[in-house]
C-alpha cells in the first residue's frame, strides 16, 4: 500500500515513464531468463553427453579387462599337460611366474588344490596356507569366477606398502582346475585396484584442472569403491554413497542420455552423469556404476555470463524506453495539470471557476467539455444522494433497535428471554458487586401445567403463562427484572433486596396467583425458589442452580409454596 501510495503521488510524467521501464525491465528479465534456462539445458546437455562418454568408455574399457582378466585365469586353468603333472611342480609355478610378468598389476597369482590349501603361488606367497574360506575359492570350485572388489586380507602384510599410503584392494579371478572330470583345483588372480584407477586416470579430459572433471566407482549397493587420487578416504569417512536423484544410463535400449544436477554428500552441487558397467560375459557382471561429475559453477559457467549480459542490455533498453515516454508524456501532462487546478477551484467554490477547454489533443478536449458537464451533475447528485444515505440509516438504526428488542424479548409473554434475562443478570452482579448491596432471585414454576395443557388445550396452557405474567409485573418494583427462561419457568431478580425480602415477595407473588381464578382452568397454583448471592466470587448461574434447586425442593413438598436456597 506504501509503494501504491508513493507511485499515486508522482506526476504523469513519472508514472509513465516508471510504468515504460517497468514493463520493459521485467520483459528484459523474463526473456533473458527463459533464454539463460534454454542456454542452461542445451549446455547441460552438451556437458552432459561429454561426461556420459567418459563414463561409457571408463566402462567399456573396464568391461574389457574385467573380461580379458577373467579369461586369462580361464586359459591358465586350462591348462591341462600342466597341471597333470601336479599343482605345485616347475612348470606350474613358471606359468604362473609368467603369467604375472605379462600383467604386472596381478599382485598374486596362485594355485590351490581342492581342499583349498595353495600349492603353487607367485614368489611363493601363502604357499602352504589354506584358503578354503575364502569366497573366490568357493565360487572357483563351481565356474569362473570375478569377485568384487575388497581390501587384502592375508596378503597385506605379504606386499610392500604402496606409495600412495592406501591399504591394498582386489578384484579376485577365479577358474576351477580340472584334469578329466576332476576338479583338482582353483587358480586364482588377485588384481591390483590401483589398475582400475589408471583406467580411469587415463580417461579424464586434458583440461581436467580447469573442467573439473572427476570419476568415480560405486558397486552394486551404492558404496563408494573408487575416487580420484586423494579423495576417497575422505569421501569414505564421510559416507558418500551414490547420490540420489541420478539417473543411470544403461545405454542398451538406445534411449536418450539423461544427466542430472544433484548434490553430493559434501553439499556441493554437481552435474552427474552416470553409467552402469556393461559386463562381456557372465563372470564380470558386478553391477559397477562409473559416475562422472563436474561442478555446476563450471559447467554453466558460460550461461551464466550470458545471462547476465542479457540483462544489462534490458536494463540499458529499460533506461531508453522511460526517456521516451517521459519525453512523450510531457505535453499531455501539462495540459492535464492546467484541467486539475481548475477542479480544485471548483471544488474550492471559487467564483467563476469552470474546466477550461484545452485542445492539446482530440481526446483532452473531449474530456475537458466531458468532466465540466460531469462536474455540475456530480454536485446535484451528491446532495440527493446524502438525503437518501440519512433516510436509510434512520431506517437500520430503527430497524436494528426492532430486532434486538425482538431478540430479548419472549413472543408470548411479552417478558425478557433467557439471552434478555443473562444480560440483566450481569449488569446486576456487577453493581451488587460494585456496591456490596445484596441480590436476590426468585424461580417460580406453575404447578401441574402439563396436565393443564393435556385437559384444556395449549390456548388455555398460554394464557395460564401470560396470567402469571401480568402478575409477576403487576406485584413488583420497577427496578425488578422479570424473565420466562422457558416452558412454564419464570425468574424474578431482585436488586437491593436480601434473602428474607426475596422469601417475603415470593410468598406474596404465590398468595396472588392462588387468589385468582382462571375462567377455563380454574385455580391456578404455582411454586418459588429463592436464592441470594453469597459472595463477591459468586455467579449468575451458581446463584440460578440454587434457586432452580429450591424450586425443586417446594414442588417435592407439595406444590402451592416457597423454599429458601439451604
Amino acid at each position: 500500500m506504501n509503494l501504491f501510495a508513493r507511485f499515486s503521488d508522482r506526476g504523469l510524467r513519472m508514472q509513465i515513464a516508471l510504468v515504460f521501464g517497468t514493463l520493459v525491465v521485467t520483459l528484459s528479465v523474463l526473456l533473458s531468463l527463459a533464454f539463460g534456462e534454454l542456454f542452461k539445458h542445451r549446455l547441460q546437455r552438451d556437458a552432459g553427453t561429454s561426461l556420459q562418454v567418459v563414463a561409457e568408455n571408463a566402462g567399456k574399457l573396464l568391461a574389457n579387462g574385467l573380461m580379458e582378466r577373467s579369461l586369462e585365469a580361464e586359459v591358465l586353468a586350462d591348462s591341462t599337460q600342466v597341471w597333470a603333472k601336479g599343482l605345485d611342480t616347475p612348470e606350474a609355478r613358471y606359468l604362473l611366474a609368467r603369467a604375472q610378468a605379462m600383467h604386472p598389476t596381478s599382485l598374486w597369482i596362485g594355485v590351490a588344490d581342492a581342499q583349498g590349501i595353495v600349492r603353487s603361488a607367485t614368489n611363493g606367497m601363502l604357499v602352504g596356507h589354506s584358503v578354503a574360506e575364502r569366497p573366490w575359492f568357493k565360487a572357483g570350485m563351481e565356474q569362473v569366477h570375478v569377485g568384487d572388489v575388497h581390501p587384502a586380507a592375508l596378503l597385506e602384510k605379504l606386499l610392500p606398502p604402496l606409495a600412495s599410503g592406501e591399504p591394498y584392494r582386489f578384484v579376485d579371478f577365479a577358474a576351477p582346475i580340472r584334469v578329466g572330470p576332476t576338479t583338482v583345483g582353483v587358480l586364482g588372480i588377485h588384481g591390483s585396484w590401483e589398475w582400475t584407477r589408471e583406467v580411469l586416470e587415463s580417461l579424464t579430459p586434458p583440461r581436467s584442472d580447469e573442467s573439473a572433471v572427476e570419476l568415480f566407482i560405486f558397486d552394486r549397493a551404492g558404496a563408494l569403491i573408487l575416487a580420484p587420487s586423494g579423495q576417497a578416504r575422505t569421501l569414505q569417512a564421510t559416507g558418500q554413497r551414490l547420490p540420489e536423484g541420478v539417473n543411470i544410463n544403461n545405454n542398451r535400449d538406445g534411449g536418450r542420455i539423461n544427466t542430472a544436477v544433484v548434490r553430493w554428500q559434501d553439499e556441493q552441487r554437481y552435474l552427474t552423469a552416470a553409467t552402469q558397467l556393461q559386463p562381456r560375459n557372465a563372470a564380470s557382471d558386478l553391477g559397477w556404476r562409473i559416475v562422472a561429475r563436474q561442478p555446476v559453477e563450471l559447467a554453466f559457467a558460460e550461461a551464466n555470463r550470458t545471462v547476465h549480459m542479457s540483462l544489462a542490455i534490458g536494463l540499458i533498453a529499460a533506461l531508453l524506453a522511460s526517456a521516451l515516454a517521459w519525453m512523450a508524456a510531457r505535453r499531455l501532462s501539462d495540459d492535464l495539470d492546467a484541467l486539475a487546478e481548475a477542479a480544485s477551484a471548483v471544488e474550492a467554490g471559487k467564483p467563476g471557476a469552470d474546466i477550461p477547454a484545452v485542445h492539446s489533443n482530440l481526446e483532452v478536449a473531449k474530456l475537458s467539455v466531458a468532466l465540466g458537464s460531469m462536474t455540475h451533475r456530480l454536485l446535484a447528485a451528491r446532495e440527493a444522494m446524502e438525503e437518501t444515505v440519512r433516510l436509510r440509516t434512520l431506517e437500520l438504526e430503527t430497524a436494528n433497535r426492532a430486532l434486538d428488542l425482538q431478540a430479548r424479548t419472549d413472543a408470548l409473554t411479552g417478558l425478557l428471554n433467557r439471552r434478555g434475562f443473562d444480560t440483566q443478570m450481569a449488569f446486576s452482579l456487577a453493581m451488587a458487586r460494585r456496591s456490596g448491596r445484596p441480590l436476590s432471585l426468585i424461580t417460580v414454576d406453575v404447578d401441574h401445567f402439563k396436565r393443564v395443557n393435556d385437559t384444556f388445550g395449549h390456548e388455555a396452557g398460554d394464557e395460564v403463562l401470560r396470567r402469571l405474567a401480568r402478575t409477576l409485573e403487576q406485584r413488583l418494583r420497577g427496578s425488578d427484572v422479570v424473565a420466562r427462561l422457558g416452558g412454564e419457568e419464570f425468574v424474578v431478580l431482585l436488586p437491593d433486596t436480601d434473602l428474607a425480602g426475596a422469601q417475603a415477595i415470593a410468598q406474596a407473588l404465590v398468595t396472588a396467583m392462588a387468589a385468582q381464578q382462571d375462567p377455563v382452568v380454574g385455580a391456578i397454583t404455582v411454586s418459588a425458589g429463592v436464592a441470594s448471592m453469597r459472595g463477591l466470587q459468586d455467579n449468575g448461574n451458581d446463584i440460578l442452580r440454587r434457586g432452580d434447586a429450591a424450586l425443586y425442593e417446594a414442588k417435592g413438598q407439595g406444590r402451592n409454596r416457597v423454599c429458601v436456597e439451604t
